[in-house]
């Protein structure tokens, strides 16, 4: 699972250059005259809402790719091994009852 959390990181720095480069390009075009001041502040707004859904988007498929990978591996989740730990004190308990 490390490769995953690198590949995430690395799609994560690149987004931020982008956004490098998106606000670059939008002071260039305030400083020519061809945007407002306010159309710079929206269109970055805009930009910044679409890399935020993007961003939740991949952060959805990579825990669906995980844990299709943990299914097939039939691996124990989390919920399943505290319930066998609940499970496993209940009948110590009875068992200590009985004796």
């Amino acid at each position: 699972m490390g490769i995953l959390k690198k590949g995430l990181a690395f799609g994560l720095g690149l987004a931020l250059a982008s956004k490098e480069q998106v606000e670059k390009l939008i002071d260039e075009l305030v400083k020519k005259g061809e945007l407002s001041l306010e159309e710079s502040k929206d269109i970055i707004e805009q930009w910044k809402q679409q890399t935020d859904e993007r961003k939740a988007e991949l952060q959805r498929i990579v825990r669906e790719q995980i844990k299709q990978v943990i299914d097939k591996l039939d691996l124990v989740t989390k919920d399943e091994l505290q319930q066998l730990e609940q499970r496993i004190r209940r009948l110590e308990e009875l068992e200590e009852k009985e004796d």
